[in-house]
């Protein structure tokens, strides 16, 4: 009987995808670009050790084809190697949904245009829903970015901030206490409703709450909640559900599979309570458990702010932390770091880039195996079904190989 973490280092891509192309992402590498900024600007290589140690920097210079400018070695013990995205999107919920063997092979809404992006009559809609008569922003933007230009007016007239951005989202930004969390929460929930009554397949609604009094000190908290639609099909957390095994969310998890197939959830705000709730949730949980953490911070706080130093400190503070994680797991436990896409904090916008993502599975006393080139997220679903004595999935190839260490 088995246990298994999964830390998804949110955006954390290792070059290009095979259809980079389509997405405009040619050239795109999470990893390498922002290693090279990180050397450029703090005179020195980014230190990774004990990823490593775990083949990190093997599969990112396999993957993306070119040195990594990070020390650290090669791997000694582990299995690595890099997944491609079969999922039609670039998305935070069709990566994950992809990873536990539901990849999203039809396309979601999007709100394209740049200004306006939300059709009039879908606002009014959405006003004679909530009562709120109107709405700040109508935008394609940056969450940091809208609340510094929008923060002052929205307090002033009580209207909340909606924007998008590439991905299928409608984001929703309004003041922690001028206008009340609560308030926020359940505007949020009657846009859901809304959107999905008017069948326009938007894969998320996010709220996205802040604090402080003027531009110059406006700050996202962390009450952030993502309300998804359902996956189109049971996942592997389903299976292990229903099969008497345990889900536990830290993190955005449970918000971006609907609340489905997980036992229990706990939410914490920046990497070190994130990986501190990780930890402890390992020293708790019985067998036949699945500890399922989102380290969003990579993505909101450095690649969609496109800060490549703040992104490669945050790697190193992981990078420290790793033995923690590793001295908690018992001899029939699985560690697995993965990514959900990329979001390169050297690329030009500040949207998701089409890569492929790290795929590093490690238990005590496994030698260092090349997977090599993966064609979907879903594998790794795959290997846990194996791993858990799970019915196979739809999609995805099991590694079966770490079945005999």
């Amino acid at each position: 009987m088995s246990r298994a973490l999964i830390l998804v280092v949110d955006s954390f891509g290792l070059g290009a995808a095979p259809d980079a192309e389509k997405f405009g992402d040619v050239g795109a590498n999470t990893f390498a670009n922002l290693a090279d900024e990180f050397a450029k600007q703090k005179k020195r290589q980014l230190h990774l050790p004990n990823l490593a140690k775990l083949g990190l920097l093997d599969a990112a210079e396999e993957a993306g084809k070119r040195k990594v400018n990070a020390s650290g070695g090669s791997a000694i013990s582990g299995a690595y190697g890099f997944a491609a995205e079969l999922s039609s999107g670039k998305d935070t919920p069709s990566g994950h949904w992809e990873m536990m063997g539901v990849p999203v092979l039809f396309d979601w809404g999007y709100f394209n245009d740049k200004e306006n992006s939300f059709p009039e009559d879908l606002l009014q809609k959405i006003y004679d829903k909530t009562g709120i008569q109107g709405c700040l922003g109508n935008c394609h933007a940056s969450g940091t970015t809208i609340i510094a230009s929008l923060g002052e007016e929205h307090m002033k007239t009580g209207l909340p901030i909606c924007y998008t951005s590439a991905d299928s989202v409608f984001q929703i930004a309004a003041h922690e206490e001028s206008f009340g969390l609560d308030n926020l929460l359940n505007y949020c929930e009657q846009v859901r409703e809304l959107l999905t009554e008017l069948d326009l397949n938007i894969g998320r609604v996010i709220a996205r709450p802040f604090v402080g009094t003027s531009s110059a000190d406006f700050e996202r908290t962390g009450n952030r909640r993502d309300y998804s639609v359902l996956p189109p099909a049971p996942t592997l957390l389903d299976n292990l559900y229903t099969n008497g095994g345990k889900v536990i969310s830290v993190g955005k998890i449970a918000d971006i599979f609907a609340h489905q197939g997980i036992s229990e959830k706990y939410k914490a705000t920046g990497l070190e309570a994130l990986i501190d709730c990780s930890i402890k949730q390992m020293q708790e949980q019985p067998t036949q458990s699945l500890v399922f953490t989102n380290l969003v911070n990579f993505d909101q706080d450095y690649g969609h702010r496109r800060d490549p130093v703040g992104y490669g400190e945050a790697l190193e503070y992981l990078d420290q932390r790793l033995p923690e994680v590793l001295n908690v797991l018992t001899d029939n436990d699985y560690l697995v770091i993965t990514a959900d896409h990329g979001c390169d904090p050297t690329w030009h916008g500040n949207d998701h880039t089409r890569e492929y993502i790290p795929v590093m599975f490690y238990k005590k006393g496994m030698p260092a195996i090349n997977l090599g080139q993966r064609n979907s997220f879903a594998d790794i679903g795959a290997t846990l079904a194996n791993i858990f004595k799970l019915p196979a999935l739809e999609h995805g190839k099991s590694f079966d190989l770490l079945l005999t260490h």
